[in-house]
Parts: C-alpha cells; sequence; structure tokens
C-alpha cells in the first residue's frame, strides 16, 4: 500500500520574482486557494496519510503553525470563513512532516533527505510546480501500481521542440491504452537526442530502494542530483517502470505565465 508522499518544496522560485522575493511559490494563491493545498488534496483523496514537505526555511512550515494569530482572529471576529481555513489547516497539519534540503541540489538530493521517514516498498512523490487537476493524478497512478506492482510515472505527449525543458523516455513495450513500459529515460535531452516526445510530468511512484542509487549518485546537468538518472539507473538494473498517460488537466504554475493561466484555468472548473 502506497500511503506516504514526498513534495520537494526547498525551490527558490526564481521564475516568479518578485512576487517570491516575499512568498514561497507553493503559498501563491491560485484561483484564490494556496497552490500546495491542490497538491494536498490530491494526496488525501488518493488515500495518502502521511506527506512529507522538504523545505529549506521556515516561510511554508510557518504557514501551518500560525495558531496563535489563528486563534486571536477567531476569538475577536468569529468569522465562519476564518473559523473553516483553520480547521482544514489543522487537518493538514496532522498529516505533514517537515525535512530540510540547505542547498538547493535537485530533486533526487531532496529525495534523498527522507530516506529514515519511508516506511513501505514504494512511496508518491509530487513536483508542486505540476498542478493536475479534474482527474486524481496519483490516484489513478497507485490504481496502476496495485495492478502491476511496478513504479509509476506520469507522462504526457510534449512538442517535439520544447523536449529539452523535460525529462524523455521512450517506450519498451505498450501495456494498455494508456500505459506502456519505460525502455530508457533521459534528463532534459536536446531535440536530436530526445528518445521520444514523450515527458515525465511530476507524479511518480518510486520504490524505496531508489535511495541506494542516489546515496551513490554523481550530480548530472546544472551540477544537480536529478530524480530521472536515479530511475535510468534503476530501468538499466531490470526495474519496472511504467508510464502512465493521465486523463487530467495539465497546468505549469512554476512560470510567470503558467501561473497566470493556472489561476484563469481553475477558475472555469
Amino acid at each position: 500500500m502506497i500511503k506516504q508522499a514526498i513534495i520537494p518544496l526547498a525551490g527558490l522560485g526564481t521564475r516568479l520574482l518578485p512576487l517570491t522575493s516575499v512568498f514561497a511559490k507553493e503559498l501563491l494563491p491560485i484561483n484564490g486557494k494556496p497552490g500546495i493545498e491542490y497538491i494536498i488534496d490530491e494526496c488525501i483523496e488518493a488515500g495518502i496519510k502521511e506527506i512529507i514537505f522538504i523545505i529549506s526555511n521556515k516561510m511554508i512550515k510557518n504557514y501551518f503553525f500560525n495558531d496563535v494569530f489563528f486563534k486571536k482572529i477567531i476569538k475577536k471576529k468569529k468569522d465562519k470563513r476564518i473559523i473553516r481555513e483553520y480547521k482544514k489547516i489543522l487537518k493538514y497539519k496532522k498529516m505533514i512532516k517537515f525535512v530540510y534540503q540547505n542547498k538547493p541540489l535537485g530533486t533526487g538530493d531532496a529525495v534523498l533527505k527522507t530516506k529514515k521517514y519511508i516506511k513501505n516498498d514504494y512511496f508518491l512523490l509530487l513536483l508542486p510546480d505540476d498542478l493536475i487537476v479534474k482527474k486524481n493524478c496519483s490516484k489513478a497512478m497507485i490504481s496502476v501500481h496495485k495492478k502491476y506492482k511496478s513504479s509509476i510515472i506520469a507522462s504526457m505527449n510534449v512538442s517535439k521542440k520544447n523536449v529539452s525543458r523535460w525529462g524523455i523516455y521512450s517506450i519498451k513495450k505498450k501495456i494498455d491504452k494508456r500505459n506502456f513500459l519505460i525502455n530508457d529515460v533521459i534528463e532534459k535531452p536536446s531535440v536530436k537526442k530526445a528518445p521520444s516526445n514523450k515527458a515525465v510530468i511530476g507524479r511518480y511512484i518510486l520504490p524505496k530502494i531508489i535511495f541506494n542509487n542516489l546515496s551513490k549518485q554523481k550530480a548530472g546537468k546544472g551540477g544537480e542530483i536529478h530524480i530521472t538518472d536515479a530511475i535510468q539507473s534503476l530501468i538499466k538494473k531490470h526495474q519496472k517502470f511504467i508510464g502512465h498517460n493521465f486523463t487530467g488537466k495539465y497546468l505549469d504554475c512554476g512560470t510567470m505565465d503558467g501561473y497566470i493561466k493556472s489561476s484563469l484555468e481553475i477558475a472555469k472548473i
């Protein structure tokens, strides 16, 4: 059973400056709701019981531990909306653990920081810049995992000219309409070297044994430890990974243009 999720939140958010000079990017409102809450709600609906946040400062932690402020406001105003919001944060707080990544050394390094907290053979990893709405991607991936007893990566087709933005994989074998056995995966390849136009999106079900690879892994592109490189090393050792073409709508919240479009898109739902 997959009951734990990891969410890396230690990035600097430079693509959303100047907003992120005062706010953690994951706390920026998307249609009136902090972006991180969409990710938490996805986890809860998928049956996750514990979420591990990887942070670099106390800004996000303070959002969930601002009890004195809320109690004062509620005592003074008794506003039902504020009471409802505070109860929601209390619910979230019960299922969250915090781990620090003091240097931005990549997603792989961030995931490695959680090693001692992961209990079962598999865990869920979600990247908060990637929102998937309308259908719960994590829930669908857990269902695929139960059926095939395999690691799963969320996937979608992207434009060939944009492949260098993503981890890109090639297909070994088609399993069914939405699921493919992965043959190879490359982090941000050039257009010429990309094995396909099938991009890895920020949802993963990963095996606990990946920590062994991450602990020995050398820095890759940009001097960072990439989770994609660790996945590729496991594939080479004959670990099964399935690419899952999800049915929800993908929203990129990691850029200013994407952030604005995400708010407009969610407002339509």
